[in-house]
């Protein structure tokens, strides 16, 4: 009996850490919407002489930019888009005009 038992204890731990192992979980992204950005976009970004526009909304990762700002896109580089507003540089999604990293 006391085999039986051993050997039922031993199958449900085996399992369970089985079970355990297929487990996934998905959360959403931190709501920063931290990007990294490819190295070369970075640098084009910086090294662009583009003139800043004014603008009173915010300017945080995540919000987005009315369409009267011009979003300039990196050459060869599809999904990065760039515009200087306020002094500060940032990356944008060029469609929607999200703002995907501010440079400092």
């Amino acid at each position: 009996m006391r085999k039986t038992v051993l050997a039922a204890a031993a199958t449900l731990t085996i399992s369970s850490a089985a079970f355990a192992q297929s487990t996934v979980i998905v959360t959403d992204p931190a709501p920063t919407g931290s990007v990294v950005l490819p190295g070369e976009v970075r640098t084009y970004v910086i090294e662009q002489n583009t003139p800043s526009v004014v603008y009173d909304g915010d300017i945080a990762v995540g919000a987005t930019l009315p369409d009267t700002v011009e979003v300039h896109t990196v050459p060869d580089i599809d999904g990065y888009g760039y515009t200087v507003v306020n002094e500060r540089r940032v990356s944008v999604e060029p469609k929607t005009h999200r703002i995907i990293q501010v440079l400092e």
